[in-house]
């Protein structure tokens, strides 16, 4: 493809030919070969206009950049305002605007993005619409599987990997879109259909340093980026209004919105609604009318999700009869609220809850259905907000029977450290402390163990459970991975629970 074919209107100003071939595009000049265009990002800390004589030497075609004073010498370059918008656009357009002519639904929030990008997929192929989903687990359209690196990929990832899917036969993307992402334009170059805004809580605050500061990467989304414009004219939101941010978001958004919520009387809810440890039942009432629904998922929190994905529907104009079929035949969600099957009675769940809020979703959900104790196993991850340790180890020792607190991912941190700041959350409650080797013969009052060893802390939780507990794993679900440093080692909660109940079998 000819440099001209990419830059269209984004260029400031441009020396040499713009008749270049380029064959690949990158914003890493270790990856530059003969035919890239190299694109110079600033970061947090490094600026990629000191890498351009690298990239040229590496026979990059031409250079996208920001500021001309590192203008390299001998090969064709191109001035922009901004250089990562600049590169989503281009990215999209070398790879044929693949979500310019299918539709796509984005999905924002701290949590609850992947549940609902499943239930969206099934809705959209009960409709008859084949479907990719790209998110925190992977990129996917039926037996094409792309490793998720990031929840939202770089821009260039992104656009080949809508490329790929759409070869493949997808008929329409449904994507989560993270925070870093909007902050860091990855989405520039999307055309959306459809944005959906789920919840707003604390994550994340290392990058974003302030909650006010988050919620505008989120905005982001709703007021730019859903402004309706070619080749879309018609763009809408679906925003929940029980969320305090709620009601910002939609007054702020540039298209047509659709509300929904639980306690919100929104244009898309859910009356009568009855919730067990099988799942949620209820009625669904849309703008086009209402229809009994059953799902397998559970929890107040998953109604929200289900909630979101009707919105989603009845933003795309799907029949509501694929609505409802969609809601009750999505596949189950790996890592969210997942069961590990044991011959002990002991309910054991896997989830991904990694913030304060969803963890408190979580546990309330399940103290509603408990009969047993309730055992949670859980950490927060190294090199993340530590502001959020604390908080999450006060919600999980106060609604647990038994917190067991130890390691997630500890990255370059002291796993001990973060162990200590979570254990600054619990010691306001005053509560028993355990010592491991004590807990297992039982607990007889509410308390909590200090662990680090993630391993011994799932079998210590298996130990201790009786037949009609509930033992939960939280923070990794899905992951088979620990990093410890900056090494992933295979780790796999789902692995490690079922490990732990074959021991007590033998």
């Amino acid at each position: 493809m000819k440099l001209s074919s990419l830059i269209g209107s984004l260029a400031i100003e441009l020396q040499g030919s713009d008749s270049v071939e380029i064959t690949g595009l990158t914003c890493d000049s270790r990856n530059v070969k003969p035919g890239t265009l190299f694109f110079a990002l600033r970061g947090a800390t490094v600026d990629g206009h000191r890498f351009i004589p690298m990239a040229a030497d590496a026979g990059a075609a031409a250079i996208v950049l920001e500021d001309a004073a590192n203008a390299p010498q001998g090969i064709p370059w191109v001035r922009v305002a901004d250089a990562r918008s600049a590169m989503a656009v281009m990215a999209a357009e070398f790879h044929g605007n693949p979500t310019a002519s299918l539709p796509l639904v984005g999905i924002t929030g701290t949590n609850g993005k992947t549940t609902t990008s499943y239930l969206i997929e099934s809705i959209l192929v009960a409709a008859g619409t084949p479907s990719a989903v790209l998110g925190t687990i992977s990129y996917r359209f039926g037996e094409t599987i792309i490793e998720a690196s990031h929840t939202t990929p770089e821009s260039t990832e992104l656009q080949a990997a809508f490329r790929k899917l759409a070869d493949a036969g997808a008929r329409a993307f449904v994507m989560e879109v993270s925070s870093h992402a909007l902050e860091q334009k990855r989405v520039d170059g999307c055309h959306f259909d459809v944005g959906i805004f789920s919840n707003l809580t604390r994550d994340h605050l290392d990058y974003h340093k302030t909650m006010e500061s988050y919620l505008e990467s989120k905005q982001r989304l709703f007021d730019q980026l859903l402004r309706p414009m070619a080749p879309k004219p018609r763009r809408r939101a679906a925003v929940n209004m029980d969320d305090e941010y709620g009601p910002q978001i939609a007054a702020r958004s540039a298209c047509e919105v659709i509300t929904y919520g639980v306690d919100f009387q929104g244009d898309v809810r859910a009356v009568e609604v009855q919730s067990s440890v099988n799942g949620i039942s209820g009625r669904l009432v849309t703008p086009y009318g209402e229809t009994e629904f059953s799902s397998g998922l559970v929890g107040r929190f998953n109604l929200y999700n289900i909630l979101a994905a009707a919105s989603a529907g009845v933003a795309l104009d799907l029949p509501l009869a694929a609505i409802k079929s969609g809601i009750e035949g999505h596949a189950k969600v790996p890592g969210r609220m997942e069961r590990v099957e044991n011959s002990r009675g002991v309910t054991l769940l896997v989830d991904y809850a990694h913030t304060g809020d969803a963890l408190e979703n979580v546990l309330s959900t399940l103290k509603e259905l408990a009969t047993g104790l309730i055992i949670t196993v859980f950490g927060c991850g190294g090199d993340r907000d530590p502001g959020k340790r604390p908080i999450m180890g006060r919600i999980a020792a106060s609604m647990s029977d038994l917190a067991i607190v130890t390691s997630d991912n500890p990255r370059t941190e002291n796993p001990q450290t973060i162990l200590g700041q979570v254990r600054e959350g619990i010691m306001p409650l005053c509560l028993r402390e355990y010592r491991a080797k004590d807990v297992a013969a039982g607990f007889p009052d509410k308390g909590f163990v200090m662990l680090g060893d993630r391993r011994e802390a799932i079998k210590l939780a298996v130990r201790s459970a009786r037949p009609g507990d509930i033992v939960l794993l939280a923070g990794k679900g899905h992951e088979d991975y620990q990093i410890i440093g900056t090494t992933k080692h295979h780790f796999d909660d789902r692995e490690e629970a079922e490990r732990a109940f074959a021991e007590l079998e033998k």
